[in-house]
């Protein structure tokens, strides 16, 4: 995991999500077609709100991006932006193959997990936290 700090105007931060994402009726369309183009639109929309991807993989019905962003990102909004903008595309470009699955212009299921990740347990921090101002 990158432990790596990096800095804006007023902040120095390490934030890392996992976001994990579903097919709209857990449909299992994502092919390796669709999985790679997934992957540059991840990639291109974290690098546009100052972030990067770590990871990105998935399977049929289901996408995984490990990523990093600055902490004036919205992680809701930013959700939001990745799953319109990636569904437009996805189905502009797939339209014929994804005729098959769905009759509407959908892709993604309203729901989403993300998490926050790191290197330390939450037990770490709070034995942490809960050590300040005492001497060791």
């Amino acid at each position: 995991m990158n432990t790596e700090f990096k800095k804006n105007r007023h902040s120095i931060y390490n934030l890392t999500y996992h976001l994990v994402v579903i097919t709209k009726y857990r449909r299992k369309c994502i092919n390796e077609d669709v999985l790679e183009d997934l992957k540059e639109i991840s990639k291109r929309l974290l690098s546009v709100k100052g972030g990067s991807v770590l990871e990105v993989n998935g399977e049929e019905d289901h996408l995984h991006i490990l990523f990093e962003c600055p902490p004036q990102v919205e992680l809701a909004k930013l959700v939001n932006t990745f799953k319109t903008v990636s569904s437009r595309l996805i189905r502009k470009k797939h339209s014929d193959y994804l005729r098959a699955y769905y009759w509407k212009p959908v892709f993604w299921s309203n729901s989403y997990c993300i998490l926050s990740t790191g290197g330390a347990t939450i037990e770490t921090i709070k034995r942490y936290i809960e050590s300040q101002g005492t001497e060791n």
